[in-house]
């Protein structure tokens, strides 16, 4: 048999590449992971910040080291975010999701509120390497992987196509497995696209922690000195106040906090539910005066593993609703057990 006859009709592959996620979902609702709103992984200094910094909330702890970059900050937190909100929509759409992303840089500067001039696409390159040069070590688990070595936000990121006076157009990144696992894992909030208005770093900052631990109850209260642990300020407690006290000055002015109103009382700050999130209709005064306790939702996510506990706090008040129920004795233990039959019924998310 001649040669020509055994060979196949195609040359050998030899441009292949990892399966990737394009992001071309416009409308996609602005998400952000519970594990980083709760802890200060990102740098609300407006200088670049060098300096390692480890956070412990009872046994868990989160060690964050910079590059010779600085840290990533909460305004390079807008990169995840775009990211996180494009696969949850396509997962919520039950489409198949790689950690890989190919998105325009355009459309994610518009998506986020930004400039599309020149100095954007430079301030973009520039964020997508500390993302990258950032390292974590912690304990803290995304889904059910605890990763205990060093690892990035993003493991990677490449300038695709690049115009000729510089600007980026294409970009593809992969994200971590860390961060990816929370995405899988529905681990994930929403989060007011007022949110990207804001201005100053610190109060990107004092939004996550309202949205994540305030949520819909009526208020949250926390003291000074343990919110500038949990934003992770470096400043002295006497210019952290300061920094505090002219935003509730602004926000008394202006009501420009999404979501929450933000307060003093004596020396706590309040965060107070301005009720503009989608929330249960006609719903009994009972059922949002529930506090449930923080572990409560460590037990929820054990409960029904892959769901957010967050979510199925709100089917639960609205079940309550319509249920006609009695206020339960024990709360805790009453929305425990809905989660149990939640996951009989509906399984692991799709």
């Amino acid at each position: 048999m001649e040669e020509s006859a055994r060979r196949p009709p195609l040359l050998p592959d030899r441009m292949h590449q990892e399966d990737f996620f394009v992001c071309d979902i416009f409308d996609a609702v602005p998400k952000a992971d519970m594990a980083s709103m709760e802890h200060p992984v990102f740098s609300i200094s407006t200088k670049p910040d060098r300096r390692v910094r480890r956070y412990e909330n009872g046994s868990n702890f989160i060690e964050i080291s910079p590059s010779a970059k600085g840290l990533a900050t909460v305004h390079d937190r807008d990169i995840l975010i775009f990211c996180i909100s494009q696969l949850m929509a396509a997962l919520n759409r039950g489409e198949t999701v790689s950690k890989t992303l190919h998105f325009k840089a355009y459309d994610m500067l518009t998506a986020t509120n930004r400039p599309t001039g020149g100095e954007s696409y430079s301030r973009l390159r520039e964020a997508l390497a500390r993302l990258q040069g950032t390292q974590i070590e912690t304990n803290i688990t995304t889904g059910d992987a605890e990763v205990l070595d060093g690892f990035s936000l993003i493991d990677r990121f490449r300038i695709v196509r690049e115009t000729r006076d510089g600007r980026m157009q294409e970009v593809e990144v992969e994200l971590s497995e860390w961060v990816f696992s929370a995405i899988k894992a529905r681990e994930v909030l929403t989060i007011h696209r007022d949110y990207f208005r804001l201005r100053k770093p610190l109060e990107r900052r004092m939004y996550e922690l309202a949205r994540k631990h305030c949520g819909q109850k009526r208020s949250w209260r926390i003291g000074l000195t343990r919110l500038q642990e949990k934003c992770g300020s470096t400043s002295a407690g006497w210019e952290f106040h300061r920094m505090v006290r002219k935003i509730v000055t602004e926000d008394e002015t202006h009501g420009h906090m999404p979501d929450y109103a933000v307060s003093f009382d004596e020396d706590m700050v309040v965060f107070t539910n301005r009720n503009t999130m989608k929330s249960t209709a006609a719903a009994p005064s009972w059922i949002a005066e529930i506090r449930l306790d923080s572990d409560t939702y460590d037990e929820a996510r054990e409960a029904a593993p892959g769901w957010d506990p967050y979510y199925i706090e709100q089917e639960w008040r609205n079940w309550l609703v319509t249920s006609g129920k009695e206020p339960p004795r024990k709360p805790d233990l009453a929305f425990i057990r809905f989660c149990m039959s939640f996951y009989e019924r509906r399984g692991a998310p799709a």
